[in-house]
């Protein structure tokens, strides 16, 4: 017995120790916890750019991460006039979150509205449901426009923040010309006027005037081109603000070679359900109004309670964290460094999101935190069919063709998922290698002349 009874604990033994090994395995491999106590919570408000760029970043931190957001996917915003315009499908530029979540064993997602914060408690206040429990916050909660007090704006002008925004300007702006061209009684003027002349004002605007050139008098033959207008309004001297002058006198030029009228040193004064009045009271019609000028927070952030500055975006340090809210964290459009404010564009919203992510381990550690150091790699904006403008650091400056194609290139490449990438591609090249005839705008229900206008709440 007592050899049967210590056969039978070395038999235990070995076991155990086969055990032990299999359970490390398990463990390096991410099958199994790697400690049972638990992981500090970390809640990501927003699926943007700055929210999937932390999200991904945490990916192999010991923690656990909530990504919130009130879609259920991604939007690629640089490509949404691509949507506006026909070139894209809406499909095309979004990626489920659910899917992103998926790629990592840490991350998980619930499309959830985000009502509040209650950071006494550390909890994020939800529309339905029980609150989300956090020990690290990053808010990327995204933009609103801001419409600077212009009366009628917000009533009447449309935005493209979103896949939605995107639909019904598409709609809405072929809506207009098929009215027009059937000559139905009160039909207003093909016009459409884009306020603000920034990159997304100057691609759609690019893209219109392509479609009013070239695939318009295929498909509308009874239409003359006087009555299609693009009008692009901008209250400075300067398309493209922020490039050097060489790149902004070339897209203005190639804009004007195109039939887009540019209204630089105009401001507008008030947008109607079919008008807009610029500069000394011109009143200009207008069957689509587009507002691409003037982003501020979401009308939601101001009742966060967390200290605001200019358009109502979060104060944040030097290392990204909320002003006086130490393990709160804001990045992107909706966050500002007052003594270094960034541009609000995608790159900075990425790279603000990577390094909160990076800073929440040494919180956790007890180390200090690092400031955060914005890498400018350059900007681009496209200005139609083979043609754009590339400004990259150190001076280097490119357009024409050679810039169009690091800007498709780019974009291509920052998408999420090979399906997008693929679509892209193939949808792109259809459209300017068929290009007139790959004409094939209007996706769904055409909207009515008396169809309710203006921002999209999605």
């Amino acid at each position: 017995m007592a050899v049967f009874a210590t056969r039978a604990g070395d038999a235990g033994a070995d076991y155990a120790g086969r055990m032990t090994e299999v359970h490390e395995v398990q463990r390096q491999h991410g099958l199994l916890p790697r400690t049972t106590r638990r992981r500090p919570k970390v809640v990501i408000v927003g699926g943007g750019f700055g929210g999937l760029s932390a999200a991904k970043a945490l990916r192999r931190a010991d923690v656990e991460v909530m990504l919130l957001d009130k879609n259920g996917y991604n939007t690629f915003q640089p490509l949404l006039y691509q949507v506006a315009t026909g070139g894209l499908n809406p499909g095309d530029v979004t990626y489920t979150l659910r899917a992103f979540a998926g790629r990592y064993r840490n991350v998980r997602f619930q499309r959830r509205k985000v009502t509040g914060i209650d950071l006494e408690k550390k909890h994020v206040l939800v529309e339905e449901g029980e609150p989300f429990a956090y020990d690290y916050l990053v808010l990327c909660p995204g933009v609103a426009a801001n419409y600077f007090g212009v009366p009628g704006a917000e009533e009447n002008a449309m935005v493209m923040y979103s896949r939605s925004g995107a639909i019904e300007v598409r709609d809405h702006v072929m809506a207009s010309v098929e009215a027009a061209a059937q000559g139905r009684p009160g039909a207003p003027e093909p016009v459409v006027v884009i306020v603000g002349a920034g990159a997304t004002g100057v691609e759609m605007a690019g893209a219109l005037a392509e479609l009013r050139n070239v695939a318009i008098p295929l498909s509308y033959p009874e239409l003359t081109l006087d009555r299609v207008r693009v009008v692009l309004v901008e209250m400075s001297q300067h398309v493209l603000g922020p490039f050097a002058e060489p790149l902004r006198a070339y897209t203005a030029e190639a804009l004007r070679k195109r039939g887009v009228e540019l209204r630089l040193n105009t401001a507008v004064h008030e947008v109607g359900p079919d008008y807009v009045v610029i500069g000394d009271g011109e009143k200009i019609p207008s069957a689509v109004t587009v507002w691409a000028t003037g982003v501020s927070a979401a009308p939601v952030v101001g009742g966060w309670g967390l200290p605001t500055g200019k358009g109502g975006r979060i104060l944040v340090g030097a290392d990204l964290q909320v002003q006086g809210h130490p393990g709160v964290f804001a990045v992107g459009d909706a966050a500002v460094a007052p003594d270094a404010p960034l541009p609000q564009l995608a790159p900075p919203a990425m790279q603000g999101g990577q390094h909160a992510a990076k800073q929440i381990p040494r919180l956790i550690a007890g180390e200090p935190t690092e400031p955060f150091r914005y890498h400018d790699r350059g900007t681009m904006a496209t200005i139609g069919r083979s043609d754009a403008v590339v400004q990259l650091p150190f001076g280097l400056k490119l357009k024409g063709v050679i810039a169009w194609l690091a800007w498709v290139f780019l974009h291509v490449m920052e998408l999420i998922g090979y399906r997008n990438r693929f679509a892209t591609i193939a949808n792109l090249s259809v459209h300017y290698l068929s290009w007139p005839r790959a004409l094939n705008v209007i996706v769904g229900d055409v909207p009515t002349q008396d169809a309710p206008r203006g921002s999209n709440p999605s």
